[in-house]
């Protein structure tokens, strides 16, 4: 599936030392998962998370979701061996943690070959680079570490997030602009539904793709959120159709519920029915 095409509404981090929780994870109805290696796997089972990992892996049964490995950061003493054991796992992408420029990436790529590269956008100096990160011709998608922002930052807690504000929107219009994957922090609150709910539809409104999860629970709020409602669905086709028979009829604009209807509504309205589809496809 063309990266750009498959749903990330949900992407659920799981530790990569838990045999358990890499089980579970191929039952969940999530779209992607994050494969932990880092702030999931205490030091002591940071060299057997990479075998237990590795098997999980090898062994299959994650059907079509996304599998993504995040490695230690290569600053570490655990990073590099990660980025190569990730490598020859199989995995669709290699994450790595905060990226603060694009060489960051350069030095993952000459380990990991051609595996598609993820950047965990957590940093000050990531957010004023954000442009330059996701030009990176090997960049596939950005995930949002605001846990580690907002502590970089010195920032209170707000539901509305306002003092992150600034680097989620950095980071969205760079992600926007290269037409690269980007999905939104963490809610740690996992019990929580409808705070959970709030910060989806934010979000969503911001034009992230999806949201990175901590918990099953979160699951089926987010997969909700970051999907096309009927009623988005319902007005979508009426705008295709409506533009359509104005095109036919020698018109270049068309009316639906009193609104004006120009090509750039038709393409929205195209994208939000093929989104509808790629996750039936996903689903099924």
């Amino acid at each position: 599936m063309d990266p750009r095409a498959r749903p990330y509404r949900s992407v659920l981090y799981i530790p990569g030392s838990k045999p358990r929780a890499l089980d579970k994870a191929r039952t969940l109805p999530v779209d992607a998962i994050i494969f932990d290696l880092e702030d999931a796997v205490s030091v002591e089972e940071k060299e057997n998370a990479r075998k237990t990992l590795a098997d999980a892996l090898a062994a299959g049964g994650y059907g079509a979701r996304m599998k993504i490995v995040r490695i230690n950061g290569l600053d570490t003493a655990w990073g590099h061996s990660d980025a190569e054991a990730a490598a020859r796992m199989g995995c669709d992408a290699i994450l790595l943690p905060k990226v603060s420029s694009p060489a960051d990436l350069d030095a993952l790529a000459e380990i990991t070959g051609d595996v598609p590269l993820w950047a965990m956008m957590e940093t000050p100096r990531g957010m004023l680079n954000a442009a330059e990160i996701a030009a990176h011709p090997r960049l596939q998608g950005m995930v949002m570490g605001t846990n580690d922002l907002a502590k970089d930052m010195q920032t209170r807690f707000r539901a509305d997030r306002l003092p992150l504000m600034s680097g989620l929107g950095l980071c969205v219009l760079a992600a926007k602009a290269e037409g690269k994957i980007i999905v939104d922090g963490v809610f740690n609150a996992f019990k929580d539904t409808e705070g959970l709910a709030a910060e989806c539809a934010q979000g969503r409104d911001m034009g992230f793709d999806g949201k990175t999860l901590i918990h099953p629970a979160q699951v089926d709020v987010t997969n909700e959120a970051f999907a096309p409602s009927a009623a988005e669905m319902d007005l979508a086709r009426r705008q295709i159709a409506a533009f359509e028979e104005a095109e036919a009829s020698g018109q270049g604009v068309a009316v639906v519920d009193g609104k004006i209807v120009e090509n750039l509504h038709v393409v929205t309205a195209r994208e939000i029915l093929a989104k509808a589809d790629a996750i039936a496809a996903i689903s099924g």
